[in-house]
């Protein structure tokens, strides 16, 4: 996973009273937990939008008051209206210790379905996995080249070593659904032979044509 190093401040009030007036200043209240306390701290703005404003999921290296923590989001809280953070929730994190976070899932490849007039429908943006650091990608790749209309792929198709998918087995990531214009999915080399077929057929008739004309 990618990492991302963040100063905070401690907080001093934690009412909402202090809350507010922590936002009239460009800073975001959080929260710290998951070690041997809870710890009430602040984030600049700044900041804190570089962890909500992209696909990335981070491994947050946290400082506050001089004391350095590894750390992952767990919850955001957005306003209903401008989307500006209002709260952020951490959880600490070790080398040892399984934890639970969403990734983001990133296709790859051109699927057969699609290039024969299926259409692509991805219902999963982040997948919810468990495990430890040392085994959490970037992101959760799926090749989808080899999907053909009415294919899907669904969460238990899918492995990663170390890691464990906690969304339901049988929910679809992926598929290609089917569309007005399309074109039958038959296999490549089944299509290579019929334009072979065709262009042999219509050289044929095209010299039968010709040996007419000249007998006549």
């Amino acid at each position: 996973m990618k990492t991302l190093s963040l100063s905070g401040s401690a907080r001093q009030n934690v009412g909402r009273k202090g809350a507010n007036e922590l936002r009239r200043q460009e800073r975001v209240p959080a929260v710290l937990y998951g070690g041997e306390k809870q710890t009430h701290f602040s984030l600049s703005y700044n900041d804190a939008k570089k962890l909500i404003v992209t696909a990335d999921v981070y491994v947050v290296e946290l400082e506050i008051e001089g004391k350095k923590t590894k750390a992952i989001v767990q919850e955001v809280q957005l306003h209903p209206v401008s989307d500006r953070p209002l709260h952020l929730d951490f959880l600490e994190i070790s080398d040892s210790k399984p934890f639970k976070v969403k990734l983001p899932v990133r296709l790859e490849g051109f699927s057969r379905g699609v290039r024969n007039g299926g259409r692509l429908r991805q219902n999963f943006r982040k997948l919810s996995v468990f495990g430890l650091e040392k085994d959490m990608p970037e992101a959760i790749v799926i090749d989808i080249t080899p999907l053909k209309i009415g294919h899907k792929k669904r969460v238990d198709d899918i492995s990663m070593a170390g890691l464990t998918f906690l969304d339901p087995k049988n929910a679809v990531v992926v598929g290609v659904q089917t569309a007005r214009a399309v074109i039958e999915d038959e296999d490549e080399d089944e299509l290579e032979e019929g334009a072979e077929g065709a262009t042999a057929e219509g050289a044929e008739g095209s010299s039968a044509e010709s040996s007419e004309a000249k007998s006549e």
